[in-house]
């Protein structure tokens, strides 16, 4: 299958603005699948106790942090997400040398969770995802059916002061930290020959493959990849887009350049076809620890149609239900083998509500001018509230234990005055 998937972005001081760092991702999955926006608070455990990813369960630790993902909803871990530390992830799928047609095990939206509930920062993140990758490997199909669409990973993870890139090709792994400027990541290898972390084995595997002389010095992405690095900075690739559209604001950088990068279809950043955007995200992290960290996300697809609505970590956060989709147990066609005989429904309240505006939205054209014009001014005055508590704090936490379901309310009922 051609790879068609996502672009996940981050961006440091110098390159933004007001000594923050600025995350970004659109998830690019199959256009009719649900993406969800859900809360998981910290949790502390027993020893031996296991825990149940998509498809094999593996141990838990004592304790996790306290998460918000948004994920495809038929699976147990995320496309991207947020946890209480600050750390971001986000994942993109990449092909290479290496076949990813492996058993079932862990899939790379799996990793983004585990990473997320257990790394209290980006570097940890990383040490986090390649122990469990060398202990549980990584495999099984990464769409609601059979079709066998697999894929190895590459993740971009950031925290209140750096930011790490780890890409893998079936247990073997490179990373490299980032930190100042700004990274863009697509389908393909972008590591070159500044590595910071690797596999012990890597190289010498590679060299056992004869994709590497042992001689030359060594580039990650040229020796992984089907092709070499050039295919990344060809023309009119997303991830060259990406990176054009970071340098035309570089040392201006701010939420609202993340969220119109994001929104961008010429660039085919935000896509449309049997692939879509269906999910976003943006996270706003000052360096400074005193601040709190917005993160956005539309739980819904196509971010120019859609509403970016904050979430801060506070105590006392409740269930997100108007995101939350509905669940099956051990009846859900992904938990009995075998498994995707039926899709069941799994749109949640802001999904229905948004499914029925975006038709009218290509319906009609006034009507749809109109209530897009509604939603940016309903996202504009949501994040002027929000630069107040980055600016300046937050004194009054209880405030902001419902501040994600609150945005959604408001959003449905522009909708229904529309």
């Amino acid at each position: 299958m051609f790879p068609f998937s996502c672009d996940t972005f981050v961006a440091l001081p110098p390159s933004t603005e007001g000594q923050r760092i600025i995350f970004g991702k659109n998830s690019d999955r199959p256009c009719d699948e649900v993406q969800e926006v859900v809360y998981f608070p910290a949790r502390d455990y027993e020893a031996g106790e296991k825990v149940e990813c998509t498809y094999i369960e593996v141990d838990q630790v004592a304790h996790t942090y306290a998460v918000v993902l948004s994920r495809p909803a038929w699976l147990w871990g995320a496309e991207m997400g947020a946890n209480e530390h600050q750390v971001c992830i986000g994942n993109e799928a990449v092909w290479g040398r290496e076949s990813a047609d492996g058993d079932e095990a862990l899939l790379g939206m799996d990793l983004v969770r585990l990473g997320l509930e257990r790394a209290d920062t980006a570097e940890k993140a990383v040490d986090v995802i390649t122990e469990l990758l060398e202990k549980y490997g990584q495999g099984g199909s990464c769409m609601e059916d059979d079709s066998g669409f697999t894929y190895h990973n590459s993740f971009l993870m950031s925290d209140r002061k750096e930011a790490w890139l780890l890409e893998t090709s079936g247990k073997y792994w490179a990373a490299e930290r980032v930190e100042g400027g700004y990274r863009n990541i697509s389908n393909q290898y972008g590591i070159t020959t500044k590595i910071d972390k690797e596999h012990p084995g890597m190289r010498a595997y590679a060299q056992s493959k004869g994709w590497w002389d042992g001689k030359s010095q060594f580039n990650f992405a040229t020796v992984y990849s089907y092709q070499t690095t050039a295919r990344i900075e060809a023309s009119g690739s997303r991830y060259c887009e990406g990176k054009k559209l970071l340098e035309k604001s570089n040392g201006h950088i701010t939420a609202e350049t993340m969220m119109d990068i994001l929104r961008d279809k010429d660039s085919g950043i935000n896509m449309e076809g049997m692939f879509m955007s269906t999910g976003s995200m943006v996270s706003v992290i000052p360096t400074n620890p005193a601040l709190p960290a917005v993160h956005y996300f539309t739980a819904t697809p196509d971010p120019e149609r859609s509403v970016f609505k904050p979430f801060i970590f506070v105590k006392h956060i409740n269930p997100l239900k108007e995101t939350t989709s509905p669940t099956y147990g051990a009846n859900d066609p992904v938990k009995k083998k075998p498994r995707f005989l039926s899709k069941p429904d799994r749109k949640h309240q802001l999904f229905v509500k948004h499914e029925l505006v975006a038709a009218i939205i290509d319906s009609y054209k006034d009507r749809g001018q109109k209530i897009t014009g509604c939603m940016r001014e309903l996202e504009k005055k949501t994040m002027t509230k929000m630069e107040e508590f980055l600016s300046h704090g937050v004194e009054e936490p209880d405030y902001l234990a419902n501040l994600f379901s609150s945005s959604v309310q408001e959003e449905m009922a522009t909708y229904n005055k529309s």
